[in-house]
């Protein structure tokens, strides 16, 4: 009796495990999504949205807002180069999320 009783308690133990992790998968899957559907104009982006942007950060995020009040609206993508910290990289990683307006 002991051991059916130990038995089932590993089995609905397991089935928990199972869903929880699915259920995790899922939900990770789904926020990767609606992120990569999210894009930024970055003339008018608040932190907020811009450290959704791989490899943004609430620094870069503040860099990029400072270099914009002081020079401007950018004129293109690439002259977020132009921003301390933000490289190649960064840039390519996020080119499909950003736009100007």
């Amino acid at each position: 009796m002991n051991k059916q009783i130990f038995n089932l308690i590993a089995i609905i133990f397991t089935v928990i495990s199972f869903h929880s992790i699915a259920n995790n998968e899922v939900t990770a899957e789904s926020s990767q999504t609606a992120e990569t559907l999210l894009v930024i104009d970055i003339n008018n982006a608040k932190p907020k949205d811009l450290v959704t942007l791989k490899g943004v950060g609430m620094k870069k995020a503040q860099a990029i807002i400072s270099y914009r009040q002081t020079n401007g609206p950018f004129a293109s993508i690439e002259d977020l180069l132009k921003v301390q910290g933000i490289g190649k990289h960064v840039l390519a990683e996020n080119k499909n999320r950003l736009k100007l307006k």
